[in-house]
């Protein structure tokens, strides 16, 4: 994912422009950090106490320069206009939260309504014309046959979440005024990895496939998760 969001900033913004990025629901800000590196100006928007200090930590641990780059702020992802003024920002990513929010659409609102002309707006979502794969791979033949027609399911943390439909979330980003560039696949072969694996000796080829599988239709379409990259018009 990291390389597909890589792929539409360098093919979207000039070479050495330090970008204004905010990551809704950041985590322990892996992809937060991760930009801040590269020279952007980021703000990181986490509601959770236990992620908030992971980042913390792992931010006190960079070189000071990196520390001025990235800001962290404990909020909802639902209230960024309570936070940021409209057009803040040139980049906006909201990965991984989706799943976790009821009624998705005003809050991609709101996050449209940060983005600058010509902002991106990266979006990591459980992809929900594909909810059998997992079960159906694991034999599960109950669990895949009524996932057919749900975007509700139980995710490995044991929670009830739902997840989104391709057609649907294109219709949804232009209505917002940010609508579809491009999308990805993520986890197209390796979802059903068990957590805690060992990181093969091939990883790099692995990444390579998963990379390529990612691109590439059929395969992307029943990826675990879908990486959609919206631009604001």
């Amino acid at each position: 994912m990291a390389r597909q969001l890589d792929e539409q900033i360098v093919g979207r913004f000039p070479v050495g422009r330090r970008l204004r990025v905010l990551d809704v629901g950041m985590g322990q800000g892996t992809q937060a950090l991760r930009l801040a590196r590269a020279g952007h100006q980021v703000t990181g928007l986490e509601q959770d106490p236990t992620m908030i200090a992971a980042a913390r930590e792992s931010l006190a641990g960079e070189p000071e320069g990196i520390r001025e780059r990235m800001r962290i702020i404990e909020g909802d992802g639902r209230d960024t206009g309570v936070h940021f003024l409209p057009g803040s920002f040139d980049v906006v990513l909201c990965h991984g939260v989706l799943m976790y929010v009821e009624e998705p659409d005003p809050l991609l609102a709101g996050l449209a309504r940060m983005l600058a002309q010509g902002g991106l707006l990266s979006l990591l979502v459980r992809n929900g014309d594909a909810l059998a794969i997992r079960p159906g791979l694991s034999g599960d033949w109950a669990g895949a046959l009524a996932a057919f027609d749900t975007t509700a399911y139980r995710n490995r943390l044991g929670l009830d979440v739902r997840a989104d439909r391709l057609k649907d979330l294109t219709a949804t980003l232009a209505g917002i005024g940010a609508p579809l560039h491009a999308w990805y696949g993520v986890r197209v072969f390796t979802d059903t990895a068990a957590d805690g694996a060992e990181i093969p000796a091939d990883v790099e080829t692995l990444l390579a496939v998963e990379e390529k599988a990612g691109r590439t239709d059929p395969y992307r379409g029943v990826a675990a998760l879908l990486h959609l990259c919206g631009v604001r018009g």
